[in-house]
């Protein structure tokens, strides 16, 4: 009973000891001091799914995936007044700092970058996989031999191959490379994914469907020989009269374009990912 007894003291010494973040007030989060000519600019280590500002003191906005701009509306407060609590939260973490007026432009923080102390663990549900874990996985994909030789295109002394498809989770990975045999360098204006009907046919009008991919791996813009990438999407299922198409065409007005066309038959053959595959590189 003694032993018991024992345990149990320690166990509660033990969780009394601990930090707890179930419940914080303004003045245990991280304060930013904000004045009304500094913006302020917040980094995430991941992209931001959501923002909220408590009050409308504050003005902010998402310029890119990872990065939040706030600023004070106006000026006309006192120093140490509390304008707003900003609450940030990412794929896998959220984050809040209570925003401190201060009258002295010099205090105003103008760069804050998310401290992994400041990061509070949350499992969004609107996020099957992150994109550290995705572009971890499309890096491996693209590294990996290619095991599909029979699906490619050929156009202006192009050639555009189908190299493999990878499933894992809620997403396909598809990997594709261009071989140029032209002595002329190819920059990219942009790469279209679309489901289309497999046959045209006059008396119709063609069905083309617009798919948004969840990444596109490489962001390189141009190349001379030979062009290699993974795009992720999400899962669907569609018809047999129908294909998948990847585009890309160049910048020229009357700039080159190849189109990779991939029957469902392929997309069903998709593998998963392996132990091999995913080992660390």
């Amino acid at each position: 009973m003694n032993l018991y007894k024992s345990i149990g003291m320690s166990v509660i010494a033990l969780l009394s000891s601990m930090p707890s973040f179930a419940q914080q007030t303004y003045e245990e989060i991280e304060q930013l001091t904000v004045n009304e000519q500094v913006t302020t600019v917040i980094t995430a280590s991941e992209p931001i799914r959501f923002v909220d500002i408590s009050t409308d003191k504050v003005v902010g906005d998402q310029p890119i995936k990872n990065v939040v701009r706030l600023k004070p509306k106006e000026a006309g407060h006192a120093d140490g007044d509390i304008l707003a609590i900003v609450t940030v939260v990412t794929e896998r973490y959220r984050t809040q700092y209570a925003l401190i007026y201060t009258t002295r432009m010099k205090e105003a923080v103008t760069d804050k970058e998310i401290q992994l102390l400041e990061m509070n663990a949350y499992n969004n549900p609107s996020v099957s996989m992150s994109t550290t874990e995705m572009v971890r996985f499309a890096r491996q994909v693209w590294n990996s031999p290619a095991l599909f030789r029979n699906v490619s295109t050929k156009e202006h002394r192009m050639t555009m191959r189908l190299n493999n498809i990878y499933a894992v989770g809620d997403y396909f990975f598809i990997d594709f490379s261009i071989e140029n045999r032209t002595n002329i360098r190819f920059d990219i204006d942009e790469i279209r994914v679309k489901l289309a009907d497999k046959k045209l046919s006059k008396a119709t009008n063609a069905q083309v469907v617009e798919l948004t991919p969840a990444l596109i791996l490489e962001q390189s813009k141009t190349f001379k020989k030979g062009y290699r990438n993974v795009i992720v999407l999400k899962k669907m299922t569609f018809p047999n009269d129908k294909i998948l198409q990847i585009e890309m065409t160049e910048k020229q007005i009357s700039g080159r374009n190849i189109c990779l066309r991939i029957d469902y038959e392929d997309v069903l053959s998709a593998d998963s990912f392996n132990a091999v595959l995913l080992e660390e590189e």
